[in-house]
């Protein structure tokens, strides 16, 4: 299904959107509009973290269909580092454009060269622990109140810690010690002033949930997920990107070609592939369902301690 023609088929009822059938797809479909209508309700300035990864578009499917047939009533922000996926942005510029959304880029070069954060240099480097400052910046711009993401529970450890309504401190920060209790769905988005809340409405799908949800609502997404030939070097036992300048490769790492597909699409510089010949949704789904590695398996950022990512969310990451 084209981007151009997805609002003509989502349905103008409460009925036909939330669909009550009792099974797992829909009940977590209607968890996560339920929760998406809250933020709206609650909140006075939510925004939408959209990266243009499955995550974020699954996102904004259901966020159509929270509001239909009005548009999303929230913009969408991307904190942008620079060492993206070329196939991601194309494809996140083209999504906002036929859509008619409202699309906020923050960029982590200019905090950069504003000596806010310090590029990193050698075999490692990445600008993905970069993007907590310019996020934070981007919120204190907006006076945001509210962030929309689409981490899930089953993508790292330290994620299964967070409420759907997750509170940040008026730094940014995230106490892990100091988390709200969500009972009977209940969502509290009661706030001080300056503080403000990450939201997960798909916290409680998985990386086969969200794919089969993609599959059922033939939702387009950047074809760096499917299966294609890509230069390619190895390290580390990982698949690393050599069709760009940004993923550092020394000398005696060989370029070979092969079949290969990325099951995230983070930071280039972070981010590994995997091989694969699985070029539809339906065989990607296959794939997945078989799978026992996690999707942040190929994310080198994760692994350079046991609580990489506990620390990052602990000073202001998503």
């Amino acid at each position: 299904m084209t981007l151009d023609t997805v609002t003509k088929e989502i349905s103008a009822t409460d009925s036909q959107v939330l669909g009550a059938t009792g099974d797992v797809a829909n009940a977590l479909e209607n968890e996560a509009i339920y929760i998406i209508r809250e933020v709206a309700a609650q909140f006075e300035k939510p925004v939408l973290l959209f990266s243009g990864g499955k995550d974020s578009i699954t996102l904004v499917r259901l966020a159509q269909k929270a509001f239909w047939p009005a548009k999303i009533p929230f913009p969408l922000m991307h904190i942008d580092t620079g060492h993206n996926f070329p196939e991601t942005i194309e494809f996140r510029d083209r999504l906002v454009e036929e859509l008619g959304l409202e699309l906020i880029v923050r960029n982590v070069q200019d905090s950069i060269d504003q000596g806010k954060v310090k590029e990193e240099t050698g075999k490692y480097a990445s600008r993905n622990m970069l993007q907590t400052t310019t996020l934070l910046d981007a919120i204190e711009e907006f006076k945001f109140d509210a962030c929309i993401g689409g981490a899930r529970r089953d993508e790292e450890k330290a994620r299964a810690k967070e409420r759907i309504f997750s509170v940040r401190d008026d730094f940014g920060q995230w106490d892990e010690k100091n988390q709200r209790p969500e009972l009977f769905d209940m969502l509290n988005g009661q706030i001080e002033l300056g503080q403000n809340v990450r939201v997960f409405p798909i916290s409680n799908w998985t990386e086969l949930d969200v794919w089969s949800y993609i599959e059922r609502e033939q939702i387009e997404i950047p074809s760096i997920y499917f299966a294609h030939q890509r230069k390619i070097f190895l390290r580390d036992g990982l698949i690393w990107s050599a069709e760009d300048d940004v993923v550092f490769r020394a000398e005696d790492e060989v370029v070979e070609e092969r079949t290969v597909r990325f099951r995230t699409v983070g930071d280039m510089s972070c981010t590994a592939a995997v091989e694969s010949n699985a070029d539809t949704i339906a065989k990607v789904v296959a794939e997945i369902r078989e799978s026992s590695i996690s999707e942040r398996g190929a994310r080198i950022d994760d692994k350079r301690s046991e609580a990489a990512m506990e620390k990052r969310k602990q000073q202001g990451y998503f």
